[in-house]
């Protein structure tokens, strides 16, 4: 015999049902098309219930799209995310840009349509603006973890090859990697530094890239992943 559903599993299963009937709604009518009435009744709740669990519309896509980026329910950041944690600690730099494309694919086939109803409705909605722009500082922020990442093994690799040539300089007396102020100094490809590096990274793995390319053009995901890869190690790779 089946044990009977505890309080909190139940609240746990409504909350689930309205965040997929918002999500689906969301992405089949857009923001002003899919209203919380339409939502609750997806969901077999009563409006209020709505409310009563997320306060607003604009928080009910927020966790929406919390909830499509990381996949489930779990509060955890990215950062803390075992993927993320698997790219930083890869020893090696272009294994590292693989898994980045890898993890990047993931989150995107779950949350690419959540992504652009934001985006489109930010145009007109100053709160869906700030949550836009909250999504885009987020992204930007790990991906600029990530080239840290990469720019110091980048570092690492370069260093003795550096060495045994210059006796360690770069042969005009600078150290390895000072650039000039028109030469930048980065260990990375025409001498990108993890800022820039983190730039490239924030727009190839970007939700306007992947959608331009696998939902516009008909690219597979997997496609998409592989181009993504080798496009951050052309770019970024000595």
């Amino acid at each position: 015999m089946t044990a009977p559903l505890t309080r909190a599993e139940k609240t746990r299963r409504t909350r689930r049902r309205m965040l997929d009937a918002a999500a689906r709604l969301f992405v089949e009518r857009g923001w002003t098309g899919a209203t919380v009435e339409d939502i609750a009744r997806a969901a077999e709740v009563g409006v209020q219930t709505v409310y009563f669990t997320f306060g607003t519309k604009r928080a009910l896509l927020g966790e929406v799209l919390d909830t499509a980026i990381a996949g489930d329910a779990d509060p955890a950041a990215t950062l803390d995310r075992p993927w993320a944690r698997e790219v930083v600690a890869e020893p090696d730099p272009a294994a590292q840009l693989a898994r980045q494309a890898a993890g990047a694919r993931r989150v995107l086939e779950r949350a690419a349509p959540v992504l652009e109803v934001v985006r489109t409705a930010a145009t007109a909605e100053p709160e869906l603006a700030a949550l836009w722009r909250t999504n885009l500082e987020q992204r930007h922020t790990v991906q600029l973890h990530f080239a840290h990442a990469l720019t110091a093994k980048a570092t690492e690799t370069a260093l003795p090859a550096e060495t045994a040539k210059t006796g360690g300089s770069t042969g005009t007396g600078e150290p390895i990697g000072a650039g000039t102020p028109d030469e930048p100094g980065g260990p990375l490809r025409d001498g990108h530094d993890a800022r820039s590096a983190a730039d490239i990274m924030f727009t190839v793995l970007g939700p306007e890239t992947y959608g331009l390319l696998v939902t516009t053009q008909g690219w597979s995901p997997d496609r998409w992943e592989r181009w993504a890869a080798d496009l951050l190690t052309r770019q970024l790779l000595p």
